[in-house]
This record gives structure tokens, sequence and C-alpha cells, in this order.
């Protein structure tokens, strides 16, 4: 059975299908809207040789042209010289307005993807195809797209949204057991930001989350494609509800950086959390029996909860006053008021900042 959310953006709307087995009939469902007259499967280079064949094939078989390229695998190829030898190779094959891009894969690949789709003659369509846990229930949906600076994650970006979002929950079972934490750290930040039953779900279920199972996992995509939908709906361009997605990523993507990429994007979050959770509790607005439940959890799931010792809090320090939602190099925080329910503030004094950092 296939599950579909719809985002309401008016003449940018698209729907997400949920579905296991939906990889090999993308070519049919791609065929009947009739937005692109061939493909270009955007995929890195391990992602490529799992599921690369398959798209082609499905393409092939509803009898869309189709072409592959593929990037090195890494978050170290987010940045402007990956988009720049993509697009040189879409103008190699003769890519027009009327071709269309497909976002074959993680996180690191639908943002450069969306990137190229919107830049490459000034736009042309794409689909989201993501094949691991966070780009399911978060980085593919909302329109997102960027690339990495030296001196900060995703400073360089538009908001450029996709024509459809297929999500194959069976591609979760060869997803590295790594992948799947660093996934589970996005499901457990929607909870906290906006559906405390959600939260308990996810305390109730851990087992069968963590064994795969399907049936389970696939309502965890469920709720947070819901979610996430509905707020892009009510702000698509982050001027004020959307940032509660942002919730851990603030001291999560100064972590990432300080480490030079060597934490992953959502063992940093799960940090992010825990710290921006202390940082509520010593303002007043967050009950530490909550901030304790809510590291539990994150530890419950094989995350990490602290920020390594050995980390450079210099570093970090730098990294927060060039976030992308920094203001006047004053870094905005989400922080939660209870489990469900979170507020937007740039008052943290630093000192209360360098306290948790430490």
């Amino acid at each position: 059975m296939t599950s579909t959310i719809q985002v309401g953006l008016d003449k940018r709307a698209y729907p997400i299908l949920i579905a296991e087995g939906l990889i090999d009939r993308i070519g049919m469902d791609l065929n009947s809207r009739r937005f692109a007259k061939r493909f270009v499967v955007v995929a890195d280079n391990q992602v490529a040789g799992l599921y690369g064949a398959r798209v082609l094939d499905s393409l092939a078989a509803a009898g869309s042209a189709a072409e592959l390229v593929t990037f090195a695998r890494g978050e170290e190829s987010k940045h402007l010289a990956t988009v720049a030898g993509l697009a040189s190779r879409l103008a190699q094959l003769g890519v027009d307005r009327k071709d269309g891009l497909i976002a074959l894969g993680g996180g690191v690949t639908g943002d450069i993807t969306g990137f190229l789709a919107a830049i490459y003659m000034r736009g042309i369509p794409f689909v989201q195809v993501p094949t691991a846990l966070l780009a399911q229930v978060d980085s593919s949906v909302g329109g997102e797209t960027g690339v990495d600076l030296p001196e900060g994650k995703n400073l360089v970006g538009v908001f450029y949204q996709p024509r459809i979002v297929y999500i194959d929950s069976q591609a979760l079972l060869t997803l590295p057991d790594s992948e799947l934490l660093n996934g589970l750290a996005e499901v457990i930040k929607y909870s906290v930001i906006y559906d405390y039953d959600f939260f308990a779900f996810l305390r109730n279920n851990r087992a069968q989350i963590l064994s795969r199972d399907l049936a389970v996992l696939n309502e965890v995509i469920l709720r947070c494609c819901k979610i996430k939908a509905e707020v892009v709906a009510a702000d698509e361009r982050e001027a004020d509800l959307r940032r509660i997605l942002n919730f851990g990523h603030t001291i999560g993507h100064a972590i990432e950086a300080a480490s030079d990429f060597s934490i992953a994007h959502g063992v940093a979050v799960g940090i992010g959390m825990v710290a921006v959770a202390e940082l509520a509790v010593h303002k007043g607005i967050f009950a530490r029996s909550e901030a304790d439940q809510l590291r539990e959890l994150i530890a419950a799931y094989g995350l990490d909860v602290a920020i390594p010792a050995g980390l450079d809090r210099d570093r970090i320090r730098q990294y927060l006053k060039t976030d992308k939602k920094s203001v006047g190099g004053r870094p905005f925080f989400v922080l939660p008021v209870r489990i469900g329910k979170v507020i937007i503030t740039d008052d943290v004094a630093d000192e209360l900042i360098d306290r948790v950092l430490a």
C-alpha cells in the first residue's frame, strides 16, 4: 500500500509517496506525470552501485530516456566544485529545460542535486528518491538545497522544491547501522518539536525500529513527513515557524564543522539536542525531568549525548557565529519548553553557551 502526503504550496505543491518497493515503480509513475522528456539520475558512487541500475531499468521500461552520473560519496563532496563538475556533465549530455534530474541517495545527494537543478539553465525540474532514513524523514522534503563552505554548513543554497518525493522504505534494509542511527536523531527531533505522542511512540517501539521492522519504520517516516509537510506549507522560506526544524542543529552544525565532518550530521544533531535542552533548563523554561527523558531516549538509540572532550570549543564558538541562522554574529537557538513544544530565541547569554559547551 502506498501512503501519500501532499506538501501544500499552491502551484508548487507536490506529493510524497511512501511504500515498500517503490524504487521499481518510479518510471511508470514519472511517465504518467510528463514534466520531463528524459532524466539524469544523480547518485554517489556507493548508492549508484546499489540502486542505479534499478532506477534506470524502471525508467527504460516506462519508455523514458535516462543517464546516470555520479560523484564521490561523503559530506566532503558537498561543495561548489562538485556542483560545477556535475553541471558540466549535464551540458556535455545536452540536458535542457525539458529534462529533469533524479536525486537518488542520502541528504548530501539531495542537497547537491536540488541546488544543481535550481541553477542549471536557471532551473529544471527534479525529483527526490531518498535511500537513507535521514533523507527520507527530513532533507528530501521542503526544498532546502545547497552546499558547504569552509566557514560552515549549507551557507550557499536556495529554496527549490522537488516535483515529487518517492520514499521506498525497503532501501533502509541495506542501510549501514551508523546511517540508520544518523537518521534517528532527526526522527527524535520531530517528536520534541511537535508531538509528545510521537516521542512516546519512539520510546515504546525502540526495539522494532532498531531491528528495522518495516511496518513500524513506515509509520515513523509517515509521521515525520506529515509534520514537515505541515511546517513547510505554513512557512516555505524559514521566515518563522520553519525555524523550529533547526532544533539541535545550531550547536550540531558547529560540532560537525569543528570535527571536520568526522562526526556525522545525525550524531551531531543528537548531541546538539541534549545541549540546547541543557540551555533551556538553565534558563528555567524546560523541566530537568524532561531534559533527562530526552537524553535517555537519544542514548537508548545508541547516539552520543555529549560533546567529545577533545573537540576544540573555540572552533565550535566560531562556527556558531557563522551559522546561516545567525544575525549580527548572534546565533538563534530552538529551545524546548516541553516535549512537543519549542520556542526560537537569540536571548542566550554567552556565558550560558560556554557553560553548556564545557
